[in-house]
């Protein structure tokens, strides 16, 4: 990255990878595990929970292309890092 690249603002038009991006760099992480996984839209989404602050969470999320290639790390009953937003803590993704 060079130096001008610093003060340019380059737009996103992802706004899923810029969630997961900001997520992945900013996030707290915790323990979670997998609840079930299932095909919607040709897309592999699975379910999962966690606990933050003695809340338990259930989200719902689209594997990455790379997580696809894993499906023993993403099969149901599998612990799994969760990142999340400390400032809204159901905004998670799995890692």
């Amino acid at each position: 990255m060079g130096l001008l690249d610093r003060f340019r603002k380059i737009k996103d038009d992802d706004p899923e990878r810029t969630r997961r991006n900001h997520l992945l760099a900013n996030g707290r992480l915790t323990d979670g595990i997998i609840i079930d996984t299932q095909i919607e839209g040709g897309r592999e989404m699975v379910r999962f929970e966690y606990v933050v602050q003695g809340v338990q969470f259930e989200c719902f999320e689209f594997l990455t292309h790379e997580q696809i290639l894993r499906p023993q790390d993403y099969a149901p009953g599998a612990s799994v890092g969760v990142r999340y937003d400390p400032r809204s803590h159901s905004n998670s993704i799995v890692v």
